[in-house]
């Protein structure tokens, strides 16, 4: 086995946003020597990488630079030059995740038709290579209001989906590819992290349940366990699983679902890398999210996933009305509350709706956790100095 402990060996992670800095509190505490690249010189990752590499993700020679020198390469974002991955691994750097299963997720309308492709459920929908194309499909009863518009491409955290419920909506939305999805009336959402090695081992953590800011379109709360029966729980981790075998993906692979009215469980939309999803893990579950994602690029052994104790995160997001240098206003109160642990991710500058950080708040009882992650989200305002 390589020897990956206080060795020359060299870990790459593309991205230095938060989850990179929470995957870095891993590689240092197996003392992994860790590069990171990424084009913002004060992001999150600066303070806790070996090495901190300045470039833009999306350069092919920047990213296939950086890669050269090291042994293995994840990811803490999906925005990558996939053409450089490609090369890197003929080249016999070891990518994970692959640069196929990026080049299939980084779509939404290639991710739509892989879960087609393999019988994965999923809401129907239909694709088109300019948002005006919409109205035509619209007059012609090829599609009717309202309906879920998605940006093919660069996508994230609310940000290129909106419901359309007329022509008028469509007048907002950029004229870019894009896919019209059937709006799915649906009683939960869930997601179900997947954990699978090189050699093949897998693991699922417990299903969670993500609850929704209407207007941000971000997650609030995530909530774990997730509040359902238990044999939904189990068709959830099962579809989880089938959707992870069919991208034979290595690392982490989080499984974005909805659970239907009529309790089918249709695949929303998945991230090969720690995710939203998954930070009650570092307070709740025997192994984090981020400690399981370098134990599986890395080939190792995968660490239990059941939790310690029920677990509530909420998202700590910019108030909206304040731009500019952050000020975290009455955090020595949630600091106060029980089982209440704030994560602070080192953004200098904050604006409405921007992920500032999260808190986690742990109890037995999941519904006093529920509460308590109410007050504090009452309490605690990301907002300016």
């Amino acid at each position: 086995m390589t020897n990956y402990f206080s060795s020359n060996f060299k870990l790459g992670i593309l991205g230095g946003g938060q989850l990179g800095k929470m995957l870095l509190y891993n590689t240092r505490k197996f003392d992994i020597y860790t590069c990171i690249l990424e084009a913002n010189e004060e992001a999150p990752c600066k303070i806790a990488a070996n090495e901190f590499h300045l470039g833009s993700l999306m350069d092919y020679d920047a990213v296939y630079e950086f890669g050269k020198q090291m042994d293995v390469l994840t990811i803490e974002i999906e925005n990558i030059n996939v053409d450089a991955l490609e090369a890197l691994e003929k080249e016999g750097v070891k990518v994970y995740p692959s640069s196929k299963t990026l080049r299939t997720i980084q779509n939404k309308a290639t991710q739509k038709l892989f879960y087609v492709d393999n019988n994965i459920p999923t809401a129907p929908f239909s694709r088109f290579a300019y948002t005006s194309e919409i109205k035509e499909a619209v007059n012609h009863g090829g599609l009717t209001f309202p309906f879920v518009w998605k940006s093919a491409q660069f996508g994230y955290d609310g940000n290129g989906v909106k419901i359309v419920k007329s022509f008028d909506d469509l007048e907002t939305l950029p004229n870019v590819e894009c896919i019209a999805e059937t709006l799915v009336p649906f009683k939960n959402e869930l997601a179900v992290i997947v954990a699978r090695n090189a050699s093949g081992e897998t693991k699922t953590y417990p299903v969670v349940e993500m609850e929704f800011h209407p207007e941000a379109n971000q997650v609030e709360y995530v909530i774990c366990p997730a509040r359902i029966p238990d044999d939904i729980a189990k068709k959830a981790t099962e579809v989880a699983l089938k959707t992870s075998k069919a991208f034979n993906h290595v690392g982490l692979l989080a499984v974005e679902m909805f659970q239907t009215q009529d309790d089918q469980i249709l695949v929303n939309e998945v991230a090969p890398r720690p995710h939203n999803s998954g930070h009650q893990t570092i307070e709740a579950s025997y192994t984090s999210q981020f400690e399981q994602h370098i134990r599986a690029i890395l080939n190792l052994p995968l660490g239990r996933t059941d939790s310690k104790v029920g677990g509530v995160m909420v998202n700590l997001v910019g108030a909206e009305g304040f731009t500019g240098n952050v000020k975290y206003e009455n955090i020595e109160n949630i600091l106060q509350m029980e089982g209440v642990t704030p994560h602070i991710y080192g953004k200098k500058q904050t604006r409405p709706f921007r992920k500032m950080g999260h808190v986690t708040i742990v109890n037995e009882d999941l519904n006093k956790a529920r509460k308590v992650a109410e007050e504090v989200k009452k309490t605690i305002k990301v907002i300016t100095e």
